[in-house]
């Protein structure tokens, strides 16, 4: 009895474990696009619909290039977790130590390379000059937090790796509200404008970097190794660095694919697509939570030697991701085109996403896995494997879009874009008995 009360309480503290990283990351996914939302807003009440243009095309590039470095936070991660796991202290320290050095690197290199930079997005963006001068001004006043950036997402990666999701919701929520009341001083009082706006936002990355580092100070290291570890190295770090940064070019060719293939079939395919896609967005926000989750609990248990916790942890997390999938396919199927009609007062735009509403519902429940997955192979490094997989499911989706298909074009894109996630959670699942040592 007291056995199998034991196992009962066992699984009941792996929920608690998850939980406890899933919740507050969920919380920090909503609320770190709310730092460009703040900027937009603010500028909104400037009275120039070119600023508002211009604020938005700055921030495109800052996504663009921000979003390859991802690595960072990834990587980061997974490494961390699997130090902690180990109980070994100094390879716990020498894991940010890498991580913030690869991070300012790249920042300042971010930083010297902006002329370059803006060639490259004057050509793929192409605004009308007006826009463009705006712009520009937005910035080269926010590329002087290229550093701070780089280094919170390193920061916020070994964070959740050394088991805290709470310090990095913290940063996310103070650097939201500081950038609200510098951005609203600086336009409004001191009527500085879109120069106003980007330099709120610079002071308000900086401020979210010194408070990560005082966060640093108060973390709580795991000296429970029981024999001597070697240390993280720079190459090891840089491999994994590397494998995902190769996948998030894969990832980015495929969403900018995505978009372009939609723009060339008109303005109000390319409003509906748009607007699909933010209920995909959103559900991803949740999944990706309790994928941070495995990437701090299963690097965890990497480390430790314990398959068995591991094991028992992947259960848990995809038991917490299919309950997420069939929620939110739940509501898109009751009440998605009320959701639609929040994101834009255009009932035309509404009424002609119906024929396209069956591939939102497909969406979550085949790429689930694939979100999930993604975690746990980051917790247990297992890098090139991801990039594998999304390599493949991409060259899935460019194969699929060019193939002949007696569909329309936007369900073709559609098609294409649900199989590239399909075969990411398939690719993934099929290795991960041998990959992660999951056999018995």
């Amino acid at each position: 009895m007291q056995g199998g009360l034991g196992w009962v309480s066992y699984f009941s503290s792996m929920h608690r474990e998850i939980l406890h990283i899933a919740i507050p990351s969920i919380v920090t996914n909503i609320t770190v696009p709310l730092l460009g939302m703040v900027d937009i807003a603010i500028t909104g009440h400037i009275g120039s619909a070119t600023a508002i243009g211009a604020i938005s095309v700055g921030g495109l590039i800052f996504n663009m290039v921000y979003w390859l470095f991802n690595f960072l936070r990834m990587g980061t991660s997974g490494l961390s977790a699997q130090a902690f796991g180990q109980g070994h202290v100094e390879s716990q320290r020498r894991v940010l130590r890498i991580a913030l050095l690869v991070a300012v690197v790249s920042g300042v290199g971010i930083f010297l390379l902006q002329r370059p930079i803006e060639w490259m997005a004057h050509i793929i963006i192409a605004p009308t000059d007006a826009v463009w001068t705006l712009a520009i001004t937005y910035f080269r006043i926010r590329i002087w937090a290229a550093p701070a950036v780089l280094a919170l997402f390193a920061l916020n990666g070994w964070f959740v790796g050394m088991q805290n999701s709470r310090f990095p919701m913290y940063i996310a929520i103070g650097q939201n509200l500081l950038n609200i009341l510098l951005s609203l001083l600086l336009v409004f009082h001191y009527e500085m404008g879109i120069e106003g706006v980007a330099l709120g936002t610079v002071c308000a990355q900086y401020a979210g970097l010194a408070a990560a580092l005082f966060f640093v100070r108060h973390t709580q290291y795991n000296p429970n190794s029981v024999a001597e570890v070697k240390a993280t190295s720079l190459r090891s770090s840089m491999k994994v660095y590397g494998h995902i940064l190769l996948r998030m070019v894969c990832l980015i060719a495929v969403t900018t694919a995505f978009t372009s293939f939609g723009a060339r079939q008109g303005d109000m395919l390319l409003a509906v697509n748009t607007l699909l896609i933010q209920l995909f967005i959103l559900f991803s926000y949740f999944c990706d939570g309790f994928a941070l989750a495995g990437e701090a609990l299963v690097g965890k248990y990497v480390g430790a030697q314990d398959p068995s916790s591991q094991r028992l942890c992947i259960r848990q997390l995809f038991l917490w991701a299919g309950g997420v999938t069939l929620l939110f396919t739940a509501l898109y199927a009751v009440g998605g085109h009320s959701l639609l009609s929040l994101l834009t007062n255009d009932a035309a735009v509404v009424e002609a996403s119906t024929p396209y509403f069956p591939w939102i519902l497909l969406v979550p429940l085949c790429g689930f896995a694939a979100f999930m997955w993604d975690g746990i192979y980051i917790g247990a490094t297992a890098t090139s494997h991801m990039l594998y997989a999304l390599a493949l499911a991409a060259a899935l989706f460019f194969g699929v879009w060019y193939l002949p298909l007696p569909l329309s074009a936007n369900h073709h894109l559609w098609f294409a874009f649900v199989l590239y996630l399909a075969a990411r959670s398939l690719y993934q699942t099929l290795l991960a008995p041998k990959t992660l040592h999951l056999s018995r």
